[in-house]
């Protein structure tokens, strides 16, 4: 009888640890963040703020999961898993969604920015805002841009000075077709390729060189095949970090505003992040025997400045560029 009795009370007991294990995990969430970059780049960095600040907000009941460094798949297979909600949250380059949302075009036109402060206060506005949620009918909700610093043109055998350097170079552009047409431009051939296969690429000559910023130069570790940076800064693209709209359905007035505050929080502590790597950046590149060079940007904006043209019969991105270009 005392047996029965016994294992009568294990059985209730497992049954009561299973319950209470199930409740406790129905209780939380965790959203799965997939991108491209390593682990040493300043966007992981933020986004690994990210995870831990929203963890505290909402005192452990949604975690972020991260798999960085393609682990599963480049910036398209991210766009596409976070459209069939089998990925939460992701980060691309807004050149990668202008094949979705072509308002997001305008941050291709080269020497669209005038400086660091002009950037933000657009990220930051109205303007920014809107543009993040364009993507909505294509189930992709921005949350943040991310600073991603300008781009600028990194070579094997030659500098680039002036345009004319670039004439008949094949360079790797990203599969963005305002950034075909820069290339076409200045006289080059754009050629695009992904960017895991673009060391090899580099290395092999299949193109002569490439156009990013620092920290993406650094990191890729592209400066042991190109030794030539000039730092021309043609274009200031930036990182989209963008969340599933089946995802953000299934979140609560509650924990939407959770993620948006430790949003926030990332988005600044991305900039300070960004502009130490930086310089960090082109110091590691210069004692690894790269030279750089700070050419005139006149002549880049000047060649490049008929690209404008594209968008003479599209009255929603002329308003668009009007408006970022007045922006104080």
């Amino acid at each position: 009888m005392r047996k029965q009795h016994f294992f009568q009370f294990i059985f209730f007991l497992t049954l009561t640890i299973l319950f209470l294990g199930c409740k406790s995990e129905k209780s939380s969430k965790t959203l799965r963040l997939g991108h491209t970059l390593d682990v040493q780049h300043p966007v992981h960095k933020a986004m690994v703020i990210f995870g831990e600040e929203l963890d505290k907000l909402s005192k452990g009941k949604i975690k972020v999961n991260i798999y960085p460094s393609g682990q599963l798949g480049g910036e398209r297979e991210c766009l596409e898993l976070l459209q069939i909600g089998s990925l939460d949250i992701t980060k691309v380059s807004a050149a990668v969604l202008e094949n979705f949302i072509p308002e997001y075009k305008v941050f291709s036109i080269p020497y669209m920015f005038r400086d660091k402060a002009h950037t933000f206060s657009v990220f930051d506005s109205e303007i920014g805002e809107n543009l993040l949620l364009k993507g909505e009918r294509f189930r992709l909700r921005g949350l943040t841009f991310y600073d991603a610093g300008s781009r600028s043109f990194y070579m094997k055998e030659a500098p680039v000075k002036m345009p004319k350097d670039l004439k008949g170079k094949k360079i790797r552009v990203q599969k963005s077709n305002m950034a075909v047409a820069m290339i076409n431009d200045l006289g080059g051939s754009p050629t695009p390729i992904s960017w895991g296969e673009l060391y090899t690429a580099l290395q092999q000559g299949v193109v002569d060189g490439a156009e990013n910023n620092p920290p993406s130069f650094y990191t890729s570790k592209h400066y042991e095949v190109c030794k030539f940076y000039s730092l021309d800064e043609h274009t200031s693209v930036p990182d989209v970090l963008l969340i599933g709209t089946d995802t953000w359905k299934r979140l609560s007035n509650q924990e939407k505003e959770w993620v948006s505050k430790a949003i926030k929080v990332s988005t600044i502590a991305q900039r300070k992040l960004w502009a130490a790597s930086e310089k960090e950046s082109l110091a590691a590149v210069k004692a690894a025997g790269v030279q750089i060079f700070y050419p005139e940007k006149k002549p880049f904006e000047e060649q490049t400045k008929g690209i404008l043209s594209l968008f003479d019969e599209n009255k929603e991105m002329k308003t668009l560029i009007s408006s970022i270009k007045n922006k104080q």
